[in-house]
């Protein structure tokens, strides 16, 4: 049986700004603008490439706005993710990575990873209403693969 995290709500004093840094500034799409009934709204956004969603509106939780904590987002390149929002105007800490990473106690140092190893490099950023969010790298390498040319008529062996 798969489990899969769909959407997850986070708790906001105000819809129509949180939506607006969402889309806007960190650049999340939007899916649905739901408001049925006075008390009651729901606006979903989904971050580019991801398969869940976050939730945020009226009558959604009874948690306080701004207590969500480290909500992470997974990036393939942690420098250019940061450069990005930035360049949006949303407020990004300095990079960090682990250190050391092959006895991590929970030590850190700046910048990214040296060897851009996954789950190693982090920085942070907080939403209008204090939620806070963390981008970790994951996939750098992977994206920085080079294609071979197959040849004419070649076929994968089968078992």
């Amino acid at each position: 049986m798969d489990y899969q995290i769909q959407v997850i709500t986070v708790p906001v004093s105000n819809a129509d700004q949180a939506a607006a840094f969402y889309t806007q500034q960190v650049g999340f799409i939007l899916d649905v603008d739901y408001h049925p009934a006075p008390g009651f709204r729901v606006v979903q956004l989904t971050p580019p490439g991801s398969a869940c969603s976050v939730q945020i509106g009226l009558g959604l939780t009874d948690a306080a706005p701004g207590s969500a904590r480290a909500i992470y987002l997974a990036v393939t390149d942690i420098e250019a993710a940061r450069r990005e929002l930035t360049g949006r105007g949303v407020k990004v800490s300095d990079i960090r990575h682990k250190a050391p990473i092959a006895d991590w106690k929970g030590g850190w140092q700046p910048g990214p990873d040296p060897q851009r190893r996954d789950y190693a490099s982090f920085a942070d950023f907080i939403d209008p209403d204090g939620n806070t969010w963390v981008l970790q790298e994951i996939g750098y390498r992977q994206r920085l693969c080079v294609t071979v040319p197959v040849p004419v008529g070649w076929q994968p062996r089968r078992p």
